[in-house]
């Protein structure tokens, strides 16, 4: 029976062999490795990757598509919003008895509506996380790897790169996709850089969030005061706009301020 994809789970199907092809060469799977795929939907990523892995772990939200995955014999299906997944304790019990500490490698063509979500919720899992390749809106990836001082460079931009080393590997247009989306899409290869500044994620967050809620303003009247309101007594140029500043002075200036 054909499945109708459900707008309310932001459902388009990937279904270009080609694209499915070029994703599993950057994903490289290698046969034992512990990978988890977020969203696989009518399976065209999963097959394929399973094939390499010889096992799986799937999160699948749609329960009718959670029900024809559990017919797969190498597949293990978690049927959850991927938001309350603790991946932490997933990677914990994917480890072998009595043996070293996994990582998880994460996979997945991620829902466009919430894919900002899912991104913050896994940056809380870093630690256990060995890479991430997802399918995404073009426009985002864009916001992701940009540089300072252009358009897309924002709050999404310095919360990841202070933690990832990203790169887009793969532009997909609509039409590999059943329904076509009527955006670009695109796949980002993230990698967890070994040694970040330890920030505290909560106040990078709440920094950024000040320094980019007028973009358009100079720093002094977002940031300014947040640093006026903590007694800030160090130096930061607050005599530019927040898309001026590069990731490795927000990340000092919260140190500073924790």
């Amino acid at each position: 029976m054909k499945h109708i994809p459900r707008k309310r789970f932001g459902q388009h199907f990937l279904s270009d062999g080609s694209i499915i092809e070029a994703i599993v060469q950057a994903i490289a799977p290698q046969p034992g490795q512990p990978m988890v795929e977020i969203g696989p939907g009518l399976a065209a990523l999963t097959q394929p990757l399973v094939e390499r892995l010889g096992h799986l772990t799937v999160i699948e939200l749609d329960r009718d598509l959670a029900a024809r995955l559990r017919l797969h014999g190498q597949l293990e299906v978690i049927e959850s919003d991927v938001l309350k997944v603790d991946f932490t304790a997933l990677a914990a019990r994917m480890a072998p008895p009595a043996g070293p500490p996994v990582k998880l490698r994460v996979v997945g063509n991620l829902p466009y509506n919430i894919s900002t979500p899912i991104l913050f919720h896994l940056l809380g899992h870093v630690q256990a996380i060995e890479d991430q390749h997802f399918m995404l809106q073009k426009e985002v990836i864009d916001r992701m790897v940009a540089a300072p001082s252009t358009s897309d460079y924002g709050r999404l931009s310095v919360m990841l790169q202070w933690r990832y080393a990203m790169e887009n590997v793969l532009f997909v247009p609509p039409e590999s996709f059943d329904p076509p989306p009527r955006v670009d899409s695109a796949v980002v290869r993230m990698v967890p850089r070994a040694h970040p500044a330890p920030v505290p994620v909560a106040l990078l967050e709440e920094l950024v969030q000040v320094a980019f809620s007028q973009r358009r303003k100079l720093l002094r009247h977002t940031l300014g005061r947040w640093l006026e309101a903590r007694q800030f007594a160090g130096h930061f140029d607050t005599q530019r706009r927040a898309e001026e500043v590069p990731v490795s002075e927000y990340v000092a200036l919260a140190l500073e301020c924790s």
